[in-house]
């Protein structure tokens, strides 16, 4: 494993200036809590280190494909079972390894359940299972704990706790008690000047 590097990267969005000579490190095998207020460029910097965008200038070292990724919303198969959205990211042998990650999440009762059929935050727990079983050293999370009651939210901090180690996270989050429940370190983003 590599720490991940981003040097001087800027991105636009036509006359919006979203990143300016921004630089970071992302040391391996850690997790870096991103904060900053809304609009400071945090889920436009998670799509660059996926590849999702195109930076207009600067350099992202140390990334490694596949990746694994929480969006902000579910992207799940609504049609497939919760145990079908998460399996798909697994060897077919690993149908029971799936089983026991939901069960784990509060979902055992509802694997063969359709997504669509879910409330929002057993949606949620569903994607963050996935993203935890799909191959690759970095795991993204881009406001993971949305729709989480609080009981609930302990469950999934517990969680990724127990099934992350060694992996390298970017979590992006607004919460302190997230912030503390799961990083190294803290980056603070501000929004770019004009």
């Amino acid at each position: 494993m590599t720490d991940l590097i981003l040097e001087h990267i800027h991105k636009r969005y036509g006359e919006k200036v979203v990143l300016r000579d921004f630089s970071a490190r992302f040391p391996a095998g850690t997790c870096t809590c991103i904060m900053g207020p809304s609009g400071c460029g945090k889920t436009t910097l998670l799509r660059l280190i996926l590849g999702l965008e195109e930076a207009d200038g600067g350099t992202i070292s140390g990334r490694r494909f596949p990746m694994a990724a929480v969006f902000q919303e579910n992207r799940l198969f609504e049609d497939f079972s919760a145990l079908s959205n998460v399996s798909a990211v697994c060897a077919k042998e690993n149908r029971k390894l799936a089983a026991r990650h939901l069960a784990a999440l509060g979902l055992g009762d509802s694997l063969t359940a359709p997504a669509r059929t879910l409330s929002g935050g057993m949606k949620r727990r569903v994607a963050i299972a996935r993203a935890v079983l799909a191959p690759g050293e970095l795991l993204i999370l881009d406001e993971p704990f949305t729709g989480l009651d609080r009981d609930t939210k302990a469950v999934v901090l517990d969680y990724l706790k127990a099934h992350t180690q060694g992996r390298t996270l970017l979590l992006v989050t607004h919460d302190p008690a997230e912030r503390d429940a799961l990083a190294n370190q803290v980056l603070e983003m501000t929004p770019a000047e004009k």
